[in-house]
């Protein structure tokens, strides 16, 4: 069973690199990519395709279902309320209405079934801050706007890795102080429910890692795996599923290793990321998982520094844009009950 509506890419931080990732993914990736489309200003992107010399026509759209007969000959793209002033790298522009306008309607359209998923142009929080948003990241204002009670899990999935953090955003010492028994359960539900829904992936395999060198030495180098994470494993001990752990976080990521298990999850943000990002840095897709649709976005940020260059790497909006519609086919041969069909 396929899934034939078009993915919704954002626009993102329009002085930032996702314009033009989002124009020379159309333009080299077309024929393998399922038909997706902007929420974006048609002009913004025309001059940006001029200036950068990366040739893509552009369609101006009013409705999801004109993507796919648009998308062979043109990039479709919906226009946003106003128009968007900001050049390259120039962050001093008050476009952050926009870029919000942008998730909101993506949001709204995935909601209503319209599109099969999102996905997210990289934003840069600070710049939107002013506009109203008040939430930490993309991740939380997601699972705000679905009205879930706690925020999605975020996890990262390359050809070579799939890696789930605990925690996320925070500072190590802090990361450590939040990290709870019932939120290590959490996680691992989730991302249980991910891998059999979103993956296919029947009878899950979980890698737990330990948050202290060698999983603590049996409490000689800290207690957590002992009086935290072992407790949170058990009690997902009746669940469709293998988990093991805690083990040593030093040990878990070679190739053999990686064999034995579907993915592994982390107790803070750089245990996970340090190993995705070295084996597969350009491929790897951020996937918000317990949401009732389809979110990933590409794994790096808006680099300011490259923008309006055509120096820029779309491979991961490529992968990411890809594997939206690719969960969202697996969602409705798994039957999942929370999505957006």
């Amino acid at each position: 069973m396929t899934d034939d509506r078009p993915v919704v890419v954002t626009m993102g931080d329009p002085a930032g690199i996702g314009g033009e990732i989002a124009l020379m993914a159309w333009r080299d990736h077309r024929i393998a990519l399922p038909p997706f489309y902007l929420l974006d200003d048609p002009d913004r992107l025309n001059r940006l395709s001029d200036a950068a010399g990366i040739e893509c026509p552009i369609a101006e759209i009013d409705y999801a279902d004109d993507t796919e007969k648009m998308f062979k000959d043109a990039l479709p793209v919906m226009r946003l309320s106003r128009p968007v002033h900001a050049l390259p790298g120039d962050d001093s522009t008050a476009d952050g209405p926009m870029v919000i306008e942008a998730i909101d309607r993506a949001i709204d359209t995935a909601m209503a079934g319209e599109a099969a998923g999102i996905t997210t142009n990289p934003i840069q929080k600070s710049r939107l801050y002013d506009a109203g948003f008040t939430a930490p990241g993309h991740t939380e204002y997601l699972g705000e706007r679905a009205g879930l009670d706690t925020p999605p899990v975020m996890l990262l999935a390359s050809p070579n890795l799939k890696v789930v953090p605990v925690t996320i955003h925070l500072s190590l010492k802090d990361a450590i102080g939040v990290l709870t028994t019932e939120e290590i359960a959490r996680t691992l539900e989730i991302t249980i429910n991910s891998l059999k829904f979103d993956y296919g992936v029947s009878h899950p395999r979980i890698a737990v890692s330990g948050l202290n060198p060698h999983a603590g030495e049996g409490g000689h180098m800290g207690r957590e795996e002992i009086d935290i994470i072992r407790p949170a494993i058990d009690r997902l001990s009746g669940v469709d599923a293998e988990i093991r752990g805690p083990l040593a976080g030093d040990t878990m990521f070679h190739e053999a290793a990686r064999r034995t298990y579907d993915v592994a999850v982390c107790m803070y943000h750089d245990q996970a990321l340090i190993p995705m990002k070295t084996l597969d840095f350009d491929n790897g897709v951020n996937v918000s998982v317990g949401l009732p649709f389809v979110r990933t976005s590409p794994d790096h940020g808006t680099a300011y520094n490259i923008a309006g260059t055509a120096a820029a790497n779309p491979t991961s909006l490529v992968s990411a844009i890809r594997m939206a519609a690719e969960i969202a086919a697996c969602r409705r041969r798994t039957g999942n009950g929370y999505s957006c069909a």
